[in-house]
Protein backbone atom coordinates (compact mmCIF):
# COMPACT_ATOMS: atom_id res chain seq x y z
CA UNK A 1 0.00 0.00 0.00
CA UNK A 2 1.15 3.53 -0.75
CA UNK A 3 0.63 6.88 0.89
CA UNK A 4 -2.65 8.62 0.14
CA UNK A 5 -2.22 11.13 -2.69
CA UNK A 6 -4.48 14.10 -3.34
CA UNK A 7 -4.29 13.36 -7.06
CA UNK A 8 -3.04 10.32 -8.98
CA UNK A 9 -2.35 10.96 -12.68
CA UNK A 10 -2.32 8.04 -15.12
CA UNK A 11 -0.06 8.69 -18.08
CA UNK A 12 2.76 11.21 -18.38
CA UNK A 13 1.96 12.88 -21.69
CA UNK A 14 2.25 16.66 -21.78
CA UNK A 15 -1.31 17.09 -20.43
CA UNK A 16 -0.60 14.87 -17.44
CA UNK A 17 2.70 16.59 -16.69
CA UNK A 18 1.14 20.04 -16.90
CA UNK A 19 -1.81 19.02 -14.71
CA UNK A 20 0.71 17.72 -12.19
CA UNK A 21 2.57 21.05 -12.33
CA UNK A 22 -0.55 23.16 -11.75
CA UNK A 23 -1.81 20.94 -8.92
CA UNK A 24 1.59 20.64 -7.23
CA UNK A 25 1.99 24.40 -7.40
CA UNK A 26 -1.37 24.69 -5.65
CA UNK A 27 -0.12 22.50 -2.78
CA UNK A 28 -1.59 19.15 -3.85
CA UNK A 29 0.28 15.90 -3.20
CA UNK A 30 0.53 14.41 -6.69
CA UNK A 31 1.71 11.13 -8.17
CA UNK A 32 2.28 10.38 -11.89
CA UNK A 33 2.19 6.79 -13.16
CA UNK A 34 3.78 5.98 -16.53
CA UNK A 35 3.72 2.50 -18.09
CA UNK A 36 6.82 3.01 -20.26
CA UNK A 37 10.38 4.03 -19.48
CA UNK A 38 10.22 7.57 -20.86
CA UNK A 39 7.90 10.27 -19.60
CA UNK A 40 6.28 12.65 -22.05
CA UNK A 41 3.94 10.68 -24.34
CA UNK A 42 4.36 12.19 -27.81
CA UNK A 43 7.37 14.12 -26.48
CA UNK A 44 9.37 10.88 -26.29
CA UNK A 45 12.62 10.85 -28.26
CA UNK A 46 15.03 8.17 -29.40
CA UNK A 47 18.59 8.14 -30.71
CA UNK A 48 20.09 6.31 -33.69
CA UNK A 49 23.69 6.71 -34.86
CA UNK A 50 24.11 9.50 -32.29
CA UNK A 51 21.24 11.46 -33.85
CA UNK A 52 18.15 12.45 -31.83
CA UNK A 53 14.70 11.84 -33.33
CA UNK A 54 11.37 13.17 -32.08
CA UNK A 55 8.42 10.81 -32.15
CA UNK A 56 5.72 13.46 -32.33
CA UNK A 57 6.88 17.05 -31.85
CA UNK A 58 8.39 18.30 -35.09
CA UNK A 59 7.68 22.00 -34.68
CA UNK A 60 5.83 24.28 -32.29
CA UNK A 61 3.82 27.47 -32.82
CA UNK A 62 2.88 30.49 -30.73
CA UNK A 63 6.26 30.88 -28.99
CA UNK A 64 7.14 34.49 -29.74
CA UNK A 65 7.17 36.56 -26.53
CA UNK A 66 3.61 37.43 -25.53
CA UNK A 67 1.97 34.83 -27.78
CA UNK A 68 -0.38 32.24 -26.33
CA UNK A 69 1.84 29.16 -25.86
CA UNK A 70 4.77 31.35 -24.82
CA UNK A 71 2.68 32.74 -21.96
CA UNK A 72 1.53 29.28 -20.85
CA UNK A 73 5.01 27.82 -21.00
CA UNK A 74 6.51 30.79 -19.21
CA UNK A 75 4.27 29.87 -16.27
CA UNK A 76 5.34 26.22 -16.51
CA UNK A 77 9.01 27.25 -16.52
CA UNK A 78 9.56 25.65 -19.91
CA UNK A 79 10.56 28.75 -21.88
CA UNK A 80 13.63 29.29 -19.69
CA UNK A 81 14.86 25.73 -20.28
CA UNK A 82 14.48 24.90 -23.96
CA UNK A 83 16.64 25.64 -27.00
CA UNK A 84 14.66 26.82 -30.03
CA UNK A 85 15.35 27.73 -33.63
CA UNK A 86 12.89 29.97 -35.43
CA UNK A 87 11.80 28.63 -38.77
CA UNK A 88 11.83 30.44 -42.12
CA UNK A 89 9.49 33.39 -41.68
CA UNK A 90 8.86 33.60 -45.43
CA UNK A 91 7.73 29.98 -45.59
CA UNK A 92 7.84 27.76 -42.51
CA UNK A 93 5.60 25.26 -44.34
CA UNK A 94 5.84 24.53 -48.07
CA UNK A 95 2.83 22.91 -49.71
CA UNK A 96 3.87 20.72 -52.64
CA UNK A 97 1.11 19.66 -55.04
CA UNK A 98 1.08 17.30 -58.01
CA UNK A 99 3.69 14.92 -59.38
CA UNK A 100 5.98 17.83 -60.28
CA UNK A 101 5.65 19.15 -56.74
CA UNK A 102 4.73 22.79 -57.38
CA UNK A 103 5.45 24.56 -54.08
CA UNK A 104 3.54 27.28 -52.22
CA UNK A 105 4.75 28.89 -49.00
CA UNK A 106 2.89 29.46 -45.75
CA UNK A 107 4.59 32.53 -44.26
CA UNK A 108 4.57 33.74 -40.67
CA UNK A 109 2.38 36.63 -39.45
CA UNK A 110 -0.99 37.19 -41.06
CA UNK A 111 0.35 40.01 -43.20
CA UNK A 112 3.18 37.80 -44.44
CA UNK A 113 0.83 34.86 -44.98
CA UNK A 114 -1.58 36.97 -47.03
CA UNK A 115 1.09 38.72 -49.10
CA UNK A 116 2.90 35.50 -49.92
CA UNK A 117 -0.26 33.87 -51.25
CA UNK A 118 -1.57 36.99 -53.01
CA UNK A 119 1.72 37.10 -54.90
CA UNK A 120 0.99 33.60 -56.24
CA UNK A 121 -2.77 34.13 -56.59
CA UNK A 122 -3.13 37.84 -57.49
CA UNK A 123 -6.80 37.51 -58.42
CA UNK A 124 -7.70 35.88 -55.09
CA UNK A 125 -6.73 38.66 -52.65
CA UNK A 126 -10.29 39.03 -51.38
CA UNK A 127 -10.68 35.30 -50.78
CA UNK A 128 -7.32 35.03 -49.02
CA UNK A 129 -8.22 37.88 -46.68
CA UNK A 130 -11.64 36.36 -46.07
CA UNK A 131 -9.86 33.15 -45.07
CA UNK A 132 -7.43 34.79 -42.62
CA UNK A 133 -10.21 36.94 -41.15
CA UNK A 134 -12.29 33.80 -40.61
CA UNK A 135 -9.41 31.94 -38.94
CA UNK A 136 -8.84 34.80 -36.51
CA UNK A 137 -12.56 35.04 -35.76
CA UNK A 138 -12.74 31.32 -34.93
CA UNK A 139 -9.78 31.61 -32.55
CA UNK A 140 -11.42 34.54 -30.79
CA UNK A 141 -14.29 32.22 -29.82
CA UNK A 142 -11.98 30.06 -27.68
CA UNK A 143 -11.13 32.15 -24.60
CA UNK A 144 -8.57 29.83 -22.97
CA UNK A 145 -6.76 29.61 -26.29
CA UNK A 146 -6.14 33.35 -25.92
CA UNK A 147 -5.68 33.29 -22.12
CA UNK A 148 -9.01 35.02 -21.60
CA UNK A 149 -11.28 34.27 -18.67
CA UNK A 150 -14.16 31.92 -19.28
CA UNK A 151 -17.62 33.09 -18.28
CA UNK A 152 -19.52 30.73 -16.01
CA UNK A 153 -21.55 28.09 -17.87
CA UNK A 154 -20.42 29.41 -21.24
CA UNK A 155 -19.90 26.92 -24.04
CA UNK A 156 -19.80 28.44 -27.49
CA UNK A 157 -20.73 25.97 -30.23
CA UNK A 158 -20.49 28.54 -33.03
CA UNK A 159 -17.80 26.74 -35.01
CA UNK A 160 -18.15 23.15 -33.79
CA UNK A 161 -20.60 22.30 -36.55
CA UNK A 162 -18.80 24.03 -39.42
CA UNK A 163 -16.75 22.06 -41.96
CA UNK A 164 -13.15 23.14 -42.52
CA UNK A 165 -13.26 22.11 -46.18
CA UNK A 166 -16.53 23.91 -46.86
CA UNK A 167 -15.29 27.07 -45.15
CA UNK A 168 -12.21 27.14 -47.38
CA UNK A 169 -14.38 26.56 -50.45
CA UNK A 170 -16.58 29.49 -49.42
CA UNK A 171 -13.51 31.74 -49.31
CA UNK A 172 -12.33 30.95 -52.85
CA UNK A 173 -13.43 29.07 -55.95
CA UNK A 174 -9.81 28.56 -57.02
CA UNK A 175 -9.21 24.81 -56.57
CA UNK A 176 -5.45 25.16 -56.36
CA UNK A 177 -5.69 27.85 -53.68
CA UNK A 178 -8.18 25.72 -51.75
CA UNK A 179 -5.60 22.93 -51.69
CA UNK A 180 -2.80 25.29 -50.66
CA UNK A 181 -4.84 26.59 -47.73
CA UNK A 182 -5.62 23.04 -46.59
CA UNK A 183 -2.25 21.60 -47.59
CA UNK A 184 -0.84 21.10 -44.08
CA UNK A 185 -3.87 19.08 -42.98
CA UNK A 186 -1.63 16.19 -41.89
CA UNK A 187 -1.13 18.34 -38.77
CA UNK A 188 -4.59 17.25 -37.64
CA UNK A 189 -5.30 14.24 -39.90
CA UNK A 190 -7.80 16.20 -41.93
CA UNK A 191 -10.90 14.41 -43.20
CA UNK A 192 -12.87 16.17 -45.94
CA UNK A 193 -16.18 14.89 -44.56
CA UNK A 194 -15.44 15.31 -40.83
CA UNK A 195 -12.85 17.88 -39.79
CA UNK A 196 -14.45 20.92 -38.11
CA UNK A 197 -13.31 24.41 -38.96
CA UNK A 198 -12.20 25.08 -35.37
CA UNK A 199 -9.66 22.23 -35.54
CA UNK A 200 -8.15 23.63 -38.73
CA UNK A 201 -8.20 27.21 -37.43
CA UNK A 202 -6.70 26.60 -33.99
CA UNK A 203 -3.87 24.57 -35.49
CA UNK A 204 -2.86 26.80 -38.41
CA UNK A 205 -3.24 30.03 -36.45
CA UNK A 206 -0.57 29.12 -33.93
CA UNK A 207 2.02 28.46 -36.66
CA UNK A 208 1.13 31.56 -38.67
CA UNK A 209 1.84 33.56 -35.52
CA UNK A 210 5.27 31.93 -35.16
CA UNK A 211 6.91 28.55 -35.79
CA UNK A 212 9.91 27.03 -34.04
CA UNK A 213 11.84 23.78 -33.91
CA UNK A 214 13.33 22.39 -30.72
CA UNK A 215 17.09 22.16 -31.08
CA UNK A 216 18.17 18.58 -30.22
CA UNK A 217 14.63 17.31 -29.76
CA UNK A 218 11.45 17.96 -27.82
CA UNK A 219 12.54 15.76 -24.94
CA UNK A 220 13.89 18.90 -23.29
CA UNK A 221 10.28 19.96 -22.64
CA UNK A 222 9.72 16.80 -20.62
CA UNK A 223 13.03 17.21 -18.76
CA UNK A 224 12.12 20.77 -17.81
CA UNK A 225 8.75 19.73 -16.36
CA UNK A 226 10.27 16.68 -14.67
CA UNK A 227 12.84 18.81 -12.83
CA UNK A 228 10.18 21.27 -11.71
CA UNK A 229 7.77 18.55 -10.59
CA UNK A 230 10.36 16.70 -8.54
CA UNK A 231 11.44 19.98 -6.93
CA UNK A 232 7.79 20.53 -5.88
CA UNK A 233 7.59 17.04 -4.36
CA UNK A 234 5.60 15.29 -7.09
CA UNK A 235 6.23 11.54 -7.18
CA UNK A 236 6.97 10.28 -10.70
CA UNK A 237 7.03 6.54 -11.36
CA UNK A 238 7.79 4.83 -14.66
CA UNK A 239 7.18 1.19 -15.58
CA UNK A 240 3.95 1.50 -13.59
CA UNK A 241 1.10 0.33 -15.80
CA UNK A 242 -2.37 0.76 -14.32
CA UNK A 243 -4.58 -2.29 -14.89
CA UNK A 244 -7.67 -1.56 -12.79
CA UNK A 245 -9.57 0.98 -10.71
CA UNK A 246 -10.74 -0.13 -7.27
CA UNK A 247 -13.84 1.51 -5.84
CA UNK A 248 -15.21 2.35 -2.42
CA UNK A 249 -18.86 2.95 -3.07
CA UNK A 250 -19.25 5.12 -6.17
CA UNK A 251 -15.74 6.61 -6.11
CA UNK A 252 -12.29 5.29 -6.99
CA UNK A 253 -10.12 4.63 -3.95
CA UNK A 254 -6.98 3.24 -5.58
CA UNK A 255 -5.44 1.94 -8.79
CA UNK A 256 -3.96 -1.51 -9.20
CA UNK A 257 -0.71 -1.81 -11.15
CA UNK A 258 0.53 -4.59 -13.39
CA UNK A 259 3.21 -5.45 -10.83
CA UNK A 260 0.51 -5.95 -8.18
CA UNK A 261 1.15 -2.74 -6.26
CA UNK A 262 -1.69 -0.36 -5.46
CA UNK A 263 -1.68 3.45 -5.34
CA UNK A 264 -4.29 5.24 -3.27
CA UNK A 265 -5.72 8.65 -4.10
CA UNK A 266 -8.52 11.06 -3.39
CA UNK A 267 -8.91 12.09 -7.04
CA UNK A 268 -7.65 10.63 -10.31
CA UNK A 269 -6.79 12.15 -13.69
CA UNK A 270 -6.47 9.95 -16.77
CA UNK A 271 -4.09 11.20 -19.43
CA UNK A 272 -4.59 8.05 -21.49
CA UNK A 273 -7.16 7.44 -24.22
CA UNK A 274 -10.84 7.49 -23.10
CA UNK A 275 -11.32 3.88 -24.26
CA UNK A 276 -8.28 2.73 -22.28
CA UNK A 277 -9.68 4.63 -19.30
CA UNK A 278 -13.05 2.91 -19.59
CA UNK A 279 -11.29 -0.46 -19.76
CA UNK A 280 -10.02 0.15 -16.22
CA UNK A 281 -13.57 0.50 -14.84
CA UNK A 282 -15.39 -2.70 -13.93
CA UNK A 283 -18.89 -3.18 -15.28
CA UNK A 284 -21.66 -1.68 -13.18
CA UNK A 285 -19.71 1.32 -11.90
CA UNK A 286 -20.85 3.65 -14.70
CA UNK A 287 -23.83 3.53 -17.02
CA UNK A 288 -23.31 1.12 -19.89
CA UNK A 289 -24.40 3.72 -22.46
CA UNK A 290 -21.70 6.15 -21.27
CA UNK A 291 -19.00 3.49 -21.24
CA UNK A 292 -19.98 2.32 -24.72
CA UNK A 293 -19.97 5.86 -26.06
CA UNK A 294 -16.48 6.56 -24.71
CA UNK A 295 -15.18 3.18 -25.84
CA UNK A 296 -16.54 3.45 -29.37
CA UNK A 297 -15.31 6.90 -30.34
CA UNK A 298 -13.65 6.87 -33.76
CA UNK A 299 -9.93 7.51 -33.85
CA UNK A 300 -8.00 9.16 -36.64
CA UNK A 301 -5.56 7.34 -38.90
CA UNK A 302 -1.99 6.37 -38.01
CA UNK A 303 1.29 6.85 -39.92
CA UNK A 304 4.35 5.06 -41.19
CA UNK A 305 7.56 7.03 -40.63
CA UNK A 306 11.06 6.74 -42.05
CA UNK A 307 13.72 8.25 -39.79
CA UNK A 308 16.76 9.11 -41.90
CA UNK A 309 20.34 9.68 -40.70
CA UNK A 310 22.42 11.65 -43.21
CA UNK A 311 26.10 11.32 -43.96
CA UNK A 312 28.00 14.20 -42.40
CA UNK A 313 27.66 17.53 -44.24
CA UNK A 314 25.84 15.99 -47.22
CA UNK A 315 22.30 17.34 -47.03
CA UNK A 316 21.67 21.04 -46.44
CA UNK A 317 19.44 21.90 -43.49
CA UNK A 318 15.87 22.86 -44.39
CA UNK A 319 14.44 25.47 -42.05
CA UNK A 320 10.93 24.61 -43.18
CA UNK A 321 8.63 21.60 -43.55
CA UNK A 322 7.23 20.14 -46.74
CA UNK A 323 3.73 18.71 -47.14
CA UNK A 324 3.69 16.91 -50.46
CA UNK A 325 0.52 15.66 -52.17
CA UNK A 326 0.52 13.65 -55.40
CA UNK A 327 -3.15 14.45 -55.94
CA UNK A 328 -4.69 17.82 -56.74
CA UNK A 329 -7.02 17.06 -53.82
CA UNK A 330 -5.02 17.35 -50.58
CA UNK A 331 -7.84 15.75 -48.56
CA UNK A 332 -7.76 12.49 -50.50
CA UNK A 333 -4.58 10.75 -49.29
CA UNK A 334 -6.01 9.90 -45.88
CA UNK A 335 -8.16 7.36 -47.80
CA UNK A 336 -5.20 6.16 -49.84
CA UNK A 337 -5.13 3.42 -52.44
CA UNK A 338 -2.74 0.69 -51.19
CA UNK A 339 -1.41 0.19 -54.71
CA UNK A 340 -0.50 3.89 -54.97
CA UNK A 341 0.84 4.35 -51.43
CA UNK A 342 2.38 6.69 -50.38
CA UNK A 343 0.19 9.37 -51.93
CA UNK A 344 1.40 12.12 -49.59
CA UNK A 345 4.49 12.87 -47.51
CA UNK A 346 5.07 15.11 -44.50
CA UNK A 347 8.79 15.96 -44.38
CA UNK A 348 10.47 17.37 -41.27
CA UNK A 349 14.17 18.13 -40.77
CA UNK A 350 15.16 18.28 -37.06
CA UNK A 351 17.20 21.18 -35.75
CA UNK A 352 20.56 19.96 -34.45
CA UNK A 353 23.01 22.01 -32.39
CA UNK A 354 25.91 20.48 -34.38
CA UNK A 355 25.15 22.60 -37.43
CA UNK A 356 22.78 25.21 -38.83
CA UNK A 357 24.00 24.63 -42.38
CA UNK A 358 23.70 20.87 -42.67
CA UNK A 359 21.00 18.44 -41.62
CA UNK A 360 21.83 15.39 -39.56
CA UNK A 361 18.42 13.76 -39.98
CA UNK A 362 14.98 13.80 -41.60
CA UNK A 363 11.58 12.39 -40.63
CA UNK A 364 9.27 11.42 -43.49
CA UNK A 365 5.69 10.42 -42.65
CA UNK A 366 2.79 9.05 -44.64
CA UNK A 367 -0.69 8.00 -43.56
CA UNK A 368 -1.18 4.32 -42.79
CA UNK A 369 -4.26 2.41 -41.70
CA UNK A 370 -3.84 0.12 -38.69
CA UNK A 371 -5.34 -2.74 -40.70
CA UNK A 372 -2.03 -3.01 -42.55
CA UNK A 373 -0.30 -4.25 -39.39
CA UNK A 374 -3.14 -6.29 -37.87
CA UNK A 375 -1.41 -9.61 -38.54
CA UNK A 376 1.23 -8.60 -35.96
CA UNK A 377 -1.25 -7.13 -33.48
CA UNK A 378 -0.35 -9.63 -30.73
CA UNK A 379 3.29 -8.52 -30.61
CA UNK A 380 4.53 -5.65 -28.45
CA UNK A 381 7.76 -3.70 -28.39
CA UNK A 382 8.63 -1.09 -25.77
CA UNK A 383 12.41 -1.23 -25.54
CA UNK A 384 14.10 -2.08 -23.23
CA UNK A 385 11.40 -3.56 -20.99
CA UNK A 386 9.40 -5.51 -23.56
CA UNK A 387 10.55 -6.70 -26.96
CA UNK A 388 8.69 -9.18 -29.15
CA UNK A 389 10.08 -10.86 -32.23
CA UNK A 390 7.84 -9.51 -34.97
CA UNK A 391 9.25 -11.99 -37.50
CA UNK A 392 11.31 -11.62 -40.64
CA UNK A 393 8.09 -11.08 -42.56
CA UNK A 394 7.40 -7.91 -40.56
CA UNK A 395 10.96 -6.65 -41.05
CA UNK A 396 10.76 -7.28 -44.80
CA UNK A 397 7.39 -5.52 -44.93
CA UNK A 398 8.89 -2.44 -43.19
CA UNK A 399 11.78 -2.34 -45.67
CA UNK A 400 9.36 -2.57 -48.59
CA UNK A 401 7.30 0.36 -47.26
CA UNK A 402 10.38 2.44 -46.41
CA UNK A 403 11.79 1.96 -49.90
CA UNK A 404 8.54 3.18 -51.43
CA UNK A 405 8.77 6.35 -49.33
CA UNK A 406 12.41 6.84 -50.34
CA UNK A 407 11.45 6.41 -54.00
CA UNK A 408 8.88 9.18 -53.60
CA UNK A 409 11.33 11.32 -51.63
CA UNK A 410 13.93 11.05 -54.36
CA UNK A 411 11.52 12.65 -56.82
CA UNK A 412 11.52 15.67 -54.51
CA UNK A 413 15.25 15.51 -53.74
CA UNK A 414 17.13 13.81 -56.58
CA UNK A 415 20.08 11.65 -55.46
CA UNK A 416 19.07 11.91 -51.79
CA UNK A 417 19.75 8.18 -51.34
CA UNK A 418 23.47 8.77 -51.87
CA UNK A 419 23.45 11.12 -48.86
CA UNK A 420 21.74 8.69 -46.48
CA UNK A 421 23.91 6.89 -43.92
CA UNK A 422 21.10 4.77 -42.46
CA UNK A 423 17.37 4.80 -41.87
CA UNK A 424 14.93 3.40 -39.31
CA UNK A 425 11.18 3.02 -39.32
CA UNK A 426 8.17 3.29 -37.04
CA UNK A 427 4.72 1.93 -37.80
CA UNK A 428 1.19 2.13 -36.37
CA UNK A 429 2.31 -0.61 -33.94
CA UNK A 430 5.00 1.75 -32.62
CA UNK A 431 2.40 4.41 -31.88
CA UNK A 432 0.17 1.83 -30.23
CA UNK A 433 2.96 0.50 -27.98
CA UNK A 434 4.53 3.80 -26.94
CA UNK A 435 1.56 6.19 -26.98
CA UNK A 436 -1.18 3.81 -25.90
CA UNK A 437 -4.02 3.99 -28.42
CA UNK A 438 -5.08 0.48 -29.35
CA UNK A 439 -5.09 1.30 -33.06
CA UNK A 440 -1.97 3.45 -33.19
CA UNK A 441 -3.98 6.60 -33.84
CA UNK A 442 -1.85 9.67 -34.48
CA UNK A 443 -4.06 12.24 -32.71
CA UNK A 444 -6.65 10.14 -30.92
CA UNK A 445 -10.38 10.81 -31.22
CA UNK A 446 -11.52 12.21 -34.56
CA UNK A 447 -13.58 15.39 -34.24
CA UNK A 448 -16.66 15.45 -36.48
CA UNK A 449 -18.43 18.67 -37.44
CA UNK A 450 -21.59 16.75 -38.36
CA UNK A 451 -21.86 15.32 -34.82
CA UNK A 452 -19.93 17.77 -32.64
CA UNK A 453 -21.41 16.90 -29.25
CA UNK A 454 -20.68 13.21 -29.65
CA UNK A 455 -16.99 13.91 -30.22
CA UNK A 456 -16.79 16.58 -27.52
CA UNK A 457 -15.21 15.09 -24.41
CA UNK A 458 -15.65 16.72 -21.02
CA UNK A 459 -12.91 16.56 -18.37
CA UNK A 460 -15.60 15.23 -16.02
CA UNK A 461 -16.53 11.58 -16.20
CA UNK A 462 -19.48 9.69 -14.73
CA UNK A 463 -17.22 8.74 -11.81
CA UNK A 464 -17.23 11.65 -9.37
CA UNK A 465 -13.49 11.64 -8.63
CA UNK A 466 -12.16 10.66 -12.10
CA UNK A 467 -11.20 13.30 -14.67
CA UNK A 468 -9.71 13.31 -18.17
CA UNK A 469 -7.02 15.42 -19.80
CA UNK A 470 -4.79 15.35 -22.88
CA UNK A 471 -5.18 15.48 -26.66
CA UNK A 472 -8.59 13.81 -26.77
CA UNK A 473 -10.22 16.51 -24.63
CA UNK A 474 -10.20 19.72 -26.64
CA UNK A 475 -7.38 19.66 -29.16
CA UNK A 476 -4.16 17.80 -29.79
CA UNK A 477 -0.81 19.55 -30.21
CA UNK A 478 1.32 21.47 -27.75
CA UNK A 479 -1.12 24.34 -27.30
CA UNK A 480 -4.27 22.21 -27.41
CA UNK A 481 -2.97 19.83 -24.75
CA UNK A 482 -1.69 22.71 -22.61
CA UNK A 483 -5.13 24.31 -22.67
CA UNK A 484 -6.67 20.93 -21.78
CA UNK A 485 -4.53 20.80 -18.63
CA UNK A 486 -5.99 24.13 -17.52
CA UNK A 487 -9.50 22.93 -18.38
CA UNK A 488 -9.00 19.78 -16.31
CA UNK A 489 -7.47 21.61 -13.36
CA UNK A 490 -10.41 23.99 -13.55
CA UNK A 491 -12.41 21.12 -12.03
CA UNK A 492 -10.15 21.33 -8.95
CA UNK A 493 -9.59 25.09 -8.75
CA UNK A 494 -11.11 28.14 -10.44
CA UNK A 495 -9.62 28.13 -13.95
CA UNK A 496 -9.83 31.91 -14.09
CA UNK A 497 -7.64 32.11 -10.97
CA UNK A 498 -5.17 29.74 -12.65
CA UNK A 499 -5.18 32.03 -15.69
CA UNK A 500 -4.38 35.04 -13.51
CA UNK A 501 -1.34 33.21 -12.15
CA UNK A 502 -0.25 32.24 -15.65
CA UNK A 503 -0.46 35.85 -16.76
CA UNK A 504 1.35 37.01 -13.63
CA UNK A 505 4.27 34.70 -14.54
CA UNK A 506 4.68 36.77 -17.72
Amino acid sequence: MSDLYDVVIIGSGLGGLECAYILSKEGQKVCILEKNRQYGGCLQIFSRDKVIFDTGVHYIGGLDPGQNLYQYWKYFGIMDDIKLRKMDTSGFDRISIGEKGEEFAHAMTYEGFENSLIERFPNEAQGIKKYTSGIKDVCDHFPLYNLKERKEQSFDLSYFGVSAKKFIEECTNDRKLQNVLAGSNALYAGYADKTPLYVHALVVNTYIESAYKCVDGGGQITRSLERSLKAMGCDMMNYKEVTKFHFEGSEISEVELKDGDRIRGKKFISNIHPKATMDLIEDGKVRKAYKNRMSNLNNCVSVFTVHIVFEEEQFEYLNYNIYHHDSQDVWSSIHYDKKKWPESLAIFVPADSKSEKYATAMNVMSYMDFKEVEQWVDTFNTVPKQKSDRSKEYQDWKIEKAEKILDKLELKFPAIRSKIKSYYTSTPLSFRDYIGTDDGSLYGVTKDYSDPLRTYISPKTKVKNLFLTGQNLNMHGMLGVTVSSVVTCGEFFDSNEILKKIKAAN
